[in-house]
């Protein structure tokens, strides 16, 4: 009678009731930003198909292995992120920093597509905002004629409409400005559009997976095929594709290769944990990694197809290199792009196709995390299962943040610390896990690659900068401070659990 009361008072997790719930559910958690703005920068920077060498090393020793380590980790125990390190408890300090690590990258991710949905409401025009330069926040020194030669002093419309109208930039991070109520607004509809897509639990979740994690796909394919129909896309897609071996030699490529896989699988975060653990305990997790793995990384590679054929057209009508115009991260989609667009006729229905991809993308990477990772991980520290009924109570913590990110020149502060964050988590996660498991899974390599990446970015990272302006000490002093917030848990929860627990040194 006592057994059968507790089992009463847990409440039932929920599980995936669709055949695709899973898959479709990591296909959307894993591709997101990276793979369209990332990827093909760095695959255009660092010798085109030869980087492709390093990328598929990586995947096959580091990226893989951990991506189905997690998930395998995650059905076979049923709980969380957070709950899972009781096979170690040492080491539940792991579970503690991806607790916060998801808590930064939910702040991050969210401002990313608070942005895009700006940018999708200003698509609702005849003409779009940034195509000419007779607008209130343009100066004099404006331009919209991308085929002048000369534009040494002079600042591109769609710069203007980021910096000026959009941020309203400020000199530097000394002077935070005051909340952009617009973008506040934008914010404030992001989180009610992830609230609404995790209300109701891993069921509801599962639904609207199917439709999140395809539509993406279906706007990858429309762009294809208008861009490639562009002039200038076939000296675009060969700059991408045209392998350059001398660059192997340079450690920045593999660094690069290593970091893309991290980032894009979302490695080291404790969600595919979560996800994992809502699958039934016979499920084939390693058909669904190896499915998963496959398609996230030919998403990148044919996105790159669809970025290097539009930057190919834009190279095409300014008569300038295409490694002159390829860029990365919020360059690409908020500066290159609606740049691209202009050009084309019909321009606000490209810009609204693009820009909802991009918050799609953004949304189904991010409802991941709040949902797999905070919360159950909550449920996990506080013991009180009615405190989180399945709602989304993360948004509501973590609105203010985002608004602060919202002020002049901010957001691109909590970018730089994302890569340390998540190499840090997966060297450890890798090391202690594959030491728990060594008879069964064995992967000493996967240790050595991330170690060797952490020791890589460590030497060679640079003073953080945006343009011109470089960010002064004590800012980057903050990042540094934003990255050990996670770091330290690892050691700290160490020590207290050493000194807390009863028994002598030896036991």
């Amino acid at each position: 009678a006592v057994s059968a009361k507790k089992k009463k008072e847990i409440p039932d997790r929920g599980s995936w009731k669709g055949r695709f719930d899973f898959l479709l559910s990591c296909v959307g958690y894993a591709i997101g930003l990276g793979n369209v703005w990332r990827f093909p920068y760095l695959c255009g920077k660092n010798g085109g198909g030869a980087f492709l060498i390093p990328y598929f090393l990586t995947l096959v020793f580091a990226g893989i292995p951990l991506f189905l380590l997690e998930t395998a980790l995650g059905q076979y125990t049923s709980v969380g992120g957070l709950g899972v390190w009781k096979l170690a408890p040492m080491f539940k300090g792991v579970g503690l920093a991806a607790v916060v690590l998801s808590f930064w990258l939910n702040i991050y991710y969210i401002v990313i597509i608070a942005w895009a949905l700006y940018y999708l409401f200003n698509s609702l025009t005849a003409d779009l905002p940034w195509q000419s330069c007779g607008n209130a926040w343009n100066t004099d020194h404006c331009f919209s004629n991308y085929s002048l030669g000369d534009t040494t002093n002079l600042t591109s419309a769609v710069t203007e409409f980021w910096e000026r109208n959009m941020h309203q930039m400020s000199g530097g991070l000394g002077e935070p400005g005051t909340v952009r109520w617009p973008l506040a607004g934008t914010l404030a509809l992001a989180w009610l559009l992830v609230y609404f897509s995790i209300w109701k639990g891993v069921e509801w979740t599962g639904k609207v997976v199917y439709f999140s994690a395809t539509y993406p796909y279906f706007m990858l394919f429309i762009l294809f095929f208008r861009g490639v129909t562009l002039p200038g896309a076939k000296e675009g897609i060969l700059f991408y594709l045209t392998p350059d071996f001398r660059k192997l030699s340079d450690s920045q490529v593999w660094m690069d290769a290593a970091t893309q896989i991290f980032f894009s699988y979302g490695l080291g975060l404790g969600s595919l944990i979560a996800l994992g653990s809502y699958n039934t305990f016979h499920n084939n997790v390693y058909r669904d990694s190896i499915i998963v793995c496959c398609i996230n990384s030919t998403t990148s590679i044919f996105a790159g197809f669809v970025i290097f054929s539009i930057v190919g057209f834009m190279s095409h009508i300014t008569k300038k290199s295409i490694s002159e115009l390829a860029s990365s991260g919020p360059g690409l989609a908020f500066l290159a792009y609606p740049q691209v667009v202009t050009q084309l006729p019909l321009s606000p229905l490209w810009s609204i196709l693009f820009f909802s991809m991009l918050m799609m993308l953004g949304l189904d990477s991010q409802v991941r995390q709040p949902r797999d990772k905070f919360i159950i991980s909550l449920r996990s520290i506080l013991k009180r299962h009615t405190w989180f009924p399945g709602k989304p109570n993360q948004p509501n913590l973590v609105f203010n943040y985002g608004t602060v990110l919202q002020t002049h020149h901010k957001a691109h502060v909590c970018i730089s610390t994302d890569i340390i964050w998540q190499i840090i988590s997966n060297m450890t996660k890798c090391s202690k896990r594959s030491y728990i498991y060594r008879k069964k899974i064995y992967c000493p390599w996967v240790f050595h690659s991330v170690l060797g990446v952490f020791f890589f970015s460590v030497v060679e990272m640079t003073p953080l900068t945006l343009g011109k302006y470089v960010y002064p000490a004590w800012g980057q002093g903050i990042g540094w401070l934003m990255a050990l917030s996670s770091m330290v848990l690892i050691p700290g929860y160490m020590l207290y659990s050493f000194f807390t627990s009863t028994g002598t040194l030896r036991q």
